[in-house]
């Protein structure tokens, strides 16, 4: 076996609820302004925030909410996020983040699978959250603004809760976001308490992440990404966050310039606009000392074109959601242009040949493999695909084919997995398969990711029509009623046949080659 050794010290593994550790880095700046809401202004001090955590959290177990009960967040990025966020947790319940673009029959099925037993929305979801709840164990909506029929979160504050309701800091699931698989529906990823708070550490530590950074957060706290890089990252490590429902390049620019940010914590598509944008000469971005760049990798060329026009460092971390996310990020003294960096405090590495099963010669590519306590505990309901993901004695298989250079740098090549990563978003080709082949006249369907240089990957299906199939346009508007925007294939291929293996695998392989040999 060969384990990569790990230019990083350790960081010692803390005995604090995630809540904890956040209300660590708040008590000792009441005073200070933490959580604005871009578009309004709203701001929230620290003292605020903690004193609304407690009261919520109050309010909840008064309401019978805590350990064994999940509470589900479907909301856009807000000040009142990280409160609601907190309270659950702080109060020993779960909750499960969900993403509020989504349909009402894919709000259900994380409600069911989550066992859900109350749900948290805004009032432009209220409808698709009422219609979600149905035969789900959700006996109650609450709205965080004003929505008819529906009471607000502020009715459910009660008398401040004191300490942290008792959990087992390892064993409990505080989190439960949803990562889509390369079959069947989005899976439950359930991560504990110490798996969020040493990821918060390892990312302050291997980020030099500094008291007094600002940043504007539009990545979603529904996604592990902005949740814990974003929102608890800043929060405990003395930082604070604009938050933005969405990404706007303007607000994002002038919130940058406004609050003399430090850094940006961006996607690829962002990268690009920043690289190429007209925009940004508009803005004072001097403050920026770096860019970093997650959520799907980032070609050399365009992160060297992002930090000559920014006049910064260019960086990259790596990531997902199993691992709480981060795993690998670069040092600002440690930068190497299309590297998806070094492995982040307390993480051991290995790159596994995928066909042998034994360790990759030193430089050579396999499949990253990655052992740490960030490591998730596995997937709710799901004890197969946690057996095929976590393997030998607690190592978890990315599904990326990576490889490490002599200096600790892993540089992502290929993925084992058919996730398509549309503009950060995962997208299962399964999931399009099943809703494509639904429909009466399609025979076969495969689904791969092409290359897109603004959205990193666009999904594109082949399928076989039979009698009566219907056309491009009633297949895209089956899949707009049926699936989030993002899961939209972007181009439609007619074939003769599915190319499979005996077994009956899709051999997506050959399709991304014919699609390649005619561009």
């Amino acid at each position: 076996m060969h384990i990569y050794p790990n230019k990083f010290s350790d960081v010692p593994l803390r005995d604090v609820s995630i809540t904890q550790a956040v209300f660590q880095g708040l008590e000792t700046r009441r005073s200070e302004v933490v959580l604005t809401d871009g578009p309004t202004g709203r701001c929230l001090t620290a003292g605020d925030v903690v004193d609304q955590i407690r009261a919520l959290a109050g309010g909840l177990r008064a309401q019978g909410f805590g350990p064994g009960k999940t509470l589900a967040l479907m909301a856009p990025n807000m000040p009142e996020y990280c409160v609601i966020f907190h309270a659950a947790a702080f109060a020993g319940g779960t909750v499960t983040t969900i993403n509020p673009t989504y349909t009402a029959a894919e709000v259900r099925h994380q409600l069911n699978d989550s066992q859900a037993n109350l749900l948290i929305t805004v009032a432009m979801f209220v409808d698709t959250a009422k219609d979600a709840v149905a035969d789900t164990g959700v006996t109650q909506i609450y709205s965080i603004d004003d929505a008819v029929g529906v009471p607000r979160i502020t009715d459910l504050m009660g008398d401040p809760l004191a300490d942290q309701v008792p959990v087992d800091l390892d064993a409990h699931t505080v989190v439960l976001p949803y990562s889509s698989g390369t079959t069947g529906l989005p899976k439950g990823v359930m991560l504990s308490h110490r798996n969020l708070v040493v990821n918060v550490d390892q990312i302050i530590h291997g980020a030099d992440f500094q008291r007094g950074e600002v940043a504007a957060g539009f990545l979603p706290f529904f996604h592990i990404y902005g949740m814990t890089v974003l929102m608890n990252v800043h929060l405990a490590g003395g930082g604070a966050l604009v938050t933005l429902p969405r990404f706007d390049l303007e607000m994002f620019l002038k919130i940058t310039q406004d609050h003399g940010a430090r850094r940006m914590w961006v996607v690829p598509p962002v990268a690009l606009a920043l690289a190429k944008h007209p925009m940004v000469a508009d803005f004072d971005l001097s403050s920026v000392e770096q860019t970093f760049c997650g959520a799907a990798p980032l070609g050399a060329d365009l992160s060297n074109a992002v930090g000559a026009r920014l006049d910064c460092v260019s960086l990259q971390g790596y990531g997902m959601t199993e691992l709480s996310p981060v795993s690998h990020l670069c040092p600002l003294n440690d930068a190497k242009p299309g590297s998806s960096g070094i492995a982040a405090p307390n993480v051991l590495c290995r790159i596994v040949d995928s066909e042998t099963g034994q360790d990759a010669t030193p430089g050579d590519e396999g499949e990253l493999w990655i052992k740490g306590p960030n490591v998730m505990q596995g997937y709710l309901n799901n004890d197969a695909a946690t057996a095929a993901t976590i393997v030998a004695d607690g190592w978890l298989r990315t599904g990326d084919i990576s490889r490490i250079d002599a200096d600790g740098h892993m540089f992502v090549v290929d993925r084992l997995k058919e996730l398509i990563k549309y503009k950060g978003f995962q997208v299962a080709p399964a999931e399009l398969e099943a809703t494509i082949i639904a429909l009466d006249g399609i025979t076969d369907v495969a689904v791969i990711g092409i290359p897109d240089p603004q959205a990193g990957e666009l999904p594109m299906a082949f399928i076989v029509a039979g009698d009566n199939a219907p056309d491009d346009a009633t297949i895209k508007a089956h899949l707009a009623r049926t699936l989030s925007s993002y899961k939209q294939v972007h181009r439609i291929d007619r074939i003769a046949e599915i190319p499979k293996s005996a077994s009956g695998k899709i051999l997506r392989r050959f399709l991304r080659d014919r699609v390649q040999a005619e561009s």
